[in-house]
Order: C-alpha cells, then structure tokens, then sequence
C-alpha cells in the first residue's frame, strides 16, 4: 500500500472514532446528526426542545460551536419550511429560545444571509426569503436539501447537473499535461482499490471524492473549477452519508480507472466516455439519463 493510501485510511479510521482528522470538513446529515432534535414547528414558545443546550453537548463532536450549530439549525428549519417565507426573525426572540449571545445571533444570521436564505432590512427586519432567492448552488443548502423534505428533488437535479459538468470536465482534462495533477488522480484509484478490499466506505468516499475534485481541476477551466464544491456536495448526499457517486464495488472502481487512464493517454473521447458509464452506474443517473451508446 502506499504512503497515501495509508495515511487516506487512517484519517477515516480517526474520524470515524470521532477524532477529526487533518483538513477535515465537517458534514452531517439532517436526518442523523447525533444529539440534536429537530425542532417541528415554526413558533419558538412552547417547545420542550433547547438548541443552546443540545447545541453545547454536541459542539465537541461536531467542530462547529455554537455559531455553526445555530446556522446549521436555523438553515435546516428554512429549508424544510418549518419557518416558511416572510416570516419575521427577531434576534432577541432567537437568542431566548436557544440561549445564545446577540453576537452568535447576529453572525449566524449573516451567514443565512449569504446564503440568500434571510434577509435584513432597515424598518422591517429579517425575514425568511422565498425559496427563488436562495442560493441553490451553496453546498450547506445542497445538504440541508438533502436530507430534508425535498431530498428527491435535490438528488435528481444533483444528478442532472453532474451529467452536465463532468463528462466534459474529463474531455477537457485528458487535453492538460499536469503530471503532478495527473498522478495524484491515479493515487486516488490505488487509494479507492484498497479500501474496497478492506470493506472500507468512508476511505473509499473520501478518495471518491478527491478524484471527482482532481479532475475538474485539471480540466482548466476556472468557471468549471468554479463548480467544484457542488460537485464534492453532490457525493456526500448521492448514495448515503458515507458513500459517493456509487456504493463501493468493482464496476465503480473500474470506471475511475478507465477515466484515469484515459487522461493519462490524453484521449478526451474515451475519458468522456468512461465518466459517462460512471455516472450511468448510480441509479439515480438511470431515472433520467440514457446509458452512452456503444462505438
């Protein structure tokens, strides 16, 4: 086994354990984040449930702190439609209801506002933006959409656009000799093939997803590049929490040979080809993109 492969491996096995490992990005699923409950209705009185102390009980293990779990619960609520569009947000409100500070409040509001999810206006104040000012494309949004009501809705068109960006992110990417680039993707196939040996999901996601990420930076395309992060967004919530574009197997596997390879040799049409099989293997793909014609 290689270096990498080792030190990819161990990483998950640490952040399996609950140890967060280097560079991590810490993602829960809506659905089965540990400690947190969801809170089911849209008014703040009358609720058994208390965000500020769950939140303080579940920030060593997530990473996030109260800024983080507070964005990541308000997001949730506006997403589901629990806090439906217009509704008034008041700070002080907020901070009573989960026992955090005006400052958390206030920053944790800025971010959903970033997000296009609120916003604040002089005389009225913060409201709930309607789902058309959202934006669609931020990976928190993306999850929280998820593994929320409209979880259908968002793998599909994650999967549409997926058939639009990387077919030709692979064409492009088999035009651009960047060996390092090149090398490292290759490594992310070792990476994937031992951890299918040793029944390893969250390595062989991880090194999915690392893959998918390479190669759109070696297409060299900015604006393409530019996607990247939906693309990484659309493998934490394709096929599971722990898997990517397929659940661990040989025929997955093969695939991202065949698309390293092909760049490799700078053969666009057969990389494009082979990320269209890809693809074609999730079975969300079937339901609304034909299978590649054979040549």
């Amino acid at each position: 086994m290689s270096t990498l492969a080792h030190t990819m491996m161990t990483a998950a096995r640490s952040a399996d354990s609950g140890l967060a490992g280097p560079g991590e990005i810490d993602r829960y699923p809506y659905a089965e984040t540990p400690g947190v409950d969801r809170v089911p209705a849209p008014a703040w009185e009358g609720h058994e449930q208390d965000l500020g102390r769950v939140g303080r009980r579940a920030a060593g293990s997530r990473g996030r702190g109260l800024h983080g779990q507070l964005v990541q619960q308000l997001g949730q609520m506006i997403v589901s439609g629990d806090l439906g569009a217009d509704r008034p947000l008041v700070p002080e409100e907020i901070g009573q209801r989960f026992e955090v500070s005006r400052t958390v409040v206030r920053e944790s509001l800025r971010v959903l506002e970033a997000k296009g999810l609120v916003s604040a206006r002089p005389n009225v104040g913060t409201r709930v933006r309607p789902v058309s000012d959202w934006n669609l494309l931020d990976p928190d949004i993306i999850e929280w959409r998820a593994f929320g009501p409209q979880r259908d809705d968002q793998r599909r068109e994650l999967t549409e656009l997926r058939w639009t960006i990387e077919p030709l992110a692979a064409r492009l990417a088999a035009g651009h000799g960047r060996d390092e680039l090149q090398q490292r993707l290759t490594d992310m196939v070792e990476i994937m093939g031992h951890a299918l040996g040793q029944g390893d999901a969250l390595t062989f996601s991880r090194a999915d997803s690392e893959f998918h990420s390479l190669l759109i930076q070696l297409a060299g395309n900015r604006m393409l590049e530019h996607l990247s992060g939906i693309v990484s967004a659309a493998l934490q919530v394709s096929g599971g929490p722990l898997t990517g574009c397929d659940r661990p197997g040989e025929a997955s596997l093969g695939h991202h040979g065949r698309i390293a390879d092909a760049i490799a040799a700078a053969d666009g049409a057969a990389a494009e080809t082979a990320m269209r099989q890809l693809l074609t293997v999730h079975p969300d793909v079937e339901r609304v993109v034909p299978a590649p014609r054979e040549h």
